[in-house]
């Protein structure tokens, strides 16, 4: 966008752009993925069905709250499970109680099968682009305190003790859409051999 502004000024004031920026732009060419092999057909009958479920929990019942799986993979009895969270100011928030159940699954999936469970930030992202970055750490990290497991934000102590766990960008690691798509794929052909 930046680029595609400065051309149009230089457009209108006559400057002539030089054959280096003209190399430098072409570099700057977005690539896209492949069609998606799965797609939404009907969003509107998708957004009504999870309104539906919304409906669940209503006032006056004592359960509250609730989550769900973001991507779950089996393939011959393995698991490769992904939640996706958002980054606010360069942290992500889990809320404890799925947390702590993401951390029985994964235990219990491994006594019996093999299982990867990978917790995924992002920011405004398009996963068409597969040099779109994300970061990422799978739950053996977290439970081996790799990723420190913080309920205060260490950056601002006027927040109180939160039910989440705050993670930080800094300790997961940075990859990029095409090679969350080649991790996933390296399970699938281990599945195979299993």
């Amino acid at each position: 966008m930046v680029d595609e502004a400065q051309d149009l000024i230089n457009m209108i004031y006559g400057k002539k752009t030089s054959k280096q920026e003209v190399q430098n732009t072409s570099k700057k060419i977005l690539r896209k993925s492949s069609k998606a092999k799965y797609q939404i057909f009907d969003e509107s009958e998708f957004t009504r069905g999870r309104e539906v479920l919304g409906e669940i929990i209503v006032h006056g019942m004592m359960a509250s709250g609730g989550t769900d799986i973001d991507w779950l993979i089996e393939h011959k009895g393995s698991f490769i499970i992904l939640e996706f969270k958002g980054f606010h100011n360069d942290k992500i928030n889990i809320p404890q109680g799925q947390m702590i159940a993401y951390e029985k699954l994964h235990e219990k999936l491994n006594l019996v099968t093999k299982c990867y469970l990978y917790i995924v930030g992002c920011d405004d992202i398009d996963f068409s682009n597969p040099d779109s970055p994300i970061w990422i750490f799978e739950m053996s990290q977290w439970l081996n305190n790799i990723i420190p497991k913080n309920t205060t934000d260490i950056y601002d102590q006027k927040l109180n003790k939160q039910n989440k766990f705050i993670v930080y960008r800094e300790y997961m690691e940075e990859i990029n859409v095409e090679k969350l798509r080649e991790l996933i794929d390296s399970h699938w052909k281990k599945f195979e051999k299993l």
